[in-house]
């Protein structure tokens, strides 16, 4: 690959392709951006009450977090701090993955290295080691993974931290606020190498702001400190994520949405003879066979955006379905439902 591979993402129909929050931000977001002065865009921003509004919601202390421009922009710093000034490193990614961290690698001049998941999605720790070698600099974890929504078990992730000491184990928890569990506690008192990636995109609707974070041991974060640019997060999004911090029933709220609409999901495609995957993700991932790509090609002419992953390994014949506001989901089984009778 020559780097992400941004979907179209207009604003017309049902999106449920991205994985967002298609409810938009909490009401909280929006009145705190308008009680803004013209101030706030001529002045760089004043950091110190985001952070300990964001460490306190993780529960770690400020200088084991760096807020960042989206998680994207965290990936890349971490793969910078891996990766810089070695000639030959290497990072393993685990497919199918988020295309942006074989991009940072290779952005970087790495070269990677793919691991594979086994049947269900199990990653197993020694899948990984395999691959490690004198050269390996950063490992790249997704849980819950992108697109099955399966969870890598924390002792596989402290497995492969131990196994790997020399390398930076980046665990991107970009959909953690939808599953049970997170690795973060266990980054900051165990472990040396091991870096956290969270997103506000998800749960909190803030997509188009750009708010992510890493997470991690004090002295990991403070060697970040000299990557992430100073200004990074732009005021209104600082602004943003404190006000979307304090709404915490909001989230609560999506959250159990996203659950539901995981199990009507479910459901349905139990009733179709159509297989799914266990998820704790705000998305499941349905195997339509042969016809996955006219499927979504279909939906997509009905104002249904969905995304076909029948490119990816593991994934042949299946699409991608945002499940997040019941709604939503309700409009897209009814979408979905007509796309499979025009095809009998």
């Amino acid at each position: 690959m020559s780097g992400y591979q941004r979907p179209e993402a207009g604003r017309g129909g049902l999106r449920l392709h991205l994985n967002e929050n298609t409810r938009g931000c909490s009401p909280y977001v929006l009145e705190r951006l308008r009680q803004l002065d013209a101030t706030v865009s001529s002045l760089y921003p004043d950091y110190s009450g985001v952070i300990e509004c964001a460490a306190r919601s993780f529960d770690v202390a400020g200088d084991e977090i760096l807020l960042t421009n989206g998680m994207d922009e965290g990936i890349f710093c971490a793969t910078i701090l891996a990766l810089r000034g070695q000639a030959d490193g290497e990072g393993i990614v685990v497919e199918p993955a988020f295309d942006v961290y074989e991009a940072c690698v290779k952005a970087l001049a790495g070269h990677v290295r793919h691991a594979r998941f086994r049947a269900g999605f199990a990653l197993h720790a020694e899948d990984v080691l395999a691959l490690v070698t004198g050269r390996t600099r950063i490992a790249f974890l997704n849980d819950p993974h992108n697109p099955s929504g399966a969870r890598i078990p924390q002792e596989t992730i402290a497995a492969i931290a131990a196994g790997a000491p020399e390398a930076l184990v980046f665990v991107d928890e970009a959909y953690a606020e939808f599953g049970a569990g997170s690795f973060i506690e266990r980054a900051v008192t165990e472990f040396s190498n091991v870096l956290v990636g969270r997103t506000f995109a998800k749960a909190y609707g803030l997509a188009g702001l750009r708010v992510g974070a890493l997470i991690g041991p004090k002295g990991l974060i403070a060697v970040l400190r000299d990557i992430v640019p100073p200004y990074s997060l732009n005021a209104y999004a600082a602004e943003a994520l404190v006000a979307a911090l304090e709404d915490r029933g909001y989230v609560d709220d999506y959250v159990a949405q996203s659950s539901e609409s995981r199990a009507m999901i479910h459901d349905y495609c139990r009733g179709h003879g159509l297989e799914t995957f266990p998820s704790e993700a705000n998305f499941v991932l349905i195997r339509i066979g042969a016809a996955a790509s006219r499927a979504a090609g279909a939906l997509a002419a009905r104002g249904i955006f969905v995304r076909d992953r029948s490119d990816q390994p593991g994934c042949d014949g299946c699409i991608r379905v945002t499940a997040g506001l019941v709604e939503d989901t309700r409009r897209a089984l009814a979408a979905l439902e007509e796309v499979l009778c025009d095809a009998r």
